[in-house]
């Protein structure tokens, strides 16, 4: 089953998208050398508290299964001024997390709490990284901090917007 928790928060500027794949429901107690002992209603919470002090909505959602990835990222269309995605091991081989990432037109930030360059070969490779505006990775549950800065700056219209056509 997915995880879905909205902002209650009235009249908020911008929605923003937080999209969690496979196994971030386990953080705090899944390999804690790696990511750390705070679960994700904890690193959640911070983003909230963060969020409604630059009137944004966030929309954190969590599934271990890639067509309920794939079918938010489509919601997102319609919904989302910007999207944070951390997709777990799927970032890794799913073309089609890729290309529906592909179709977005706001702006989309890949998150992982882990320096997947300093880890195995198979997870320096990102579909999500090869069409997303940038990636932030390595800093443990700061890097979803960092993210959500990214994305409220590009909401409020800070940084460079790609031409048509342009990838992310």
């Amino acid at each position: 089953m997915a995880d879905r928790k909205v902002h209650p928060a009235a009249q908020m500027d911008h929605v923003i998208f937080i999209l969690n794949g496979p196994n971030l429901n386990l953080l705090g107690t899944r390999e804690p050398r790696i990511y750390g002992t705070q679960s994700l209603a904890e690193i959640e919470a911070t983003l909230q508290q963060r969020a409604k002090g630059h009137k944004i909505t966030l929309d954190i959602r969590q599934t271990n299964h890639e067509g309920v990835l794939v079918d938010w990222l489509h919601e997102a269309l319609a919904k989302a001024a910007a999207v944070i995605i951390n997709g777990g091991g799927y970032e890794h081989t799913s073309i089609a997390l890729r290309d529906a990432v592909a179709s977005l037109a706001v702006p989309v930030i890949e998150v992982n709490m882990s320096n997947v360059h300093a880890r195995e070969h198979f997870r320096r490779q990102s579909m999500v990284a090869q069409v997303a505006r940038g990636s932030i990775t390595g800093f443990g549950p700061l890097s979803y901090v960092l993210a959500l800065d990214a994305a409220i700056s590009l909401c409020k219209g800070a940084g460079a917007t790609p031409a048509p056509g342009q990838i992310q």
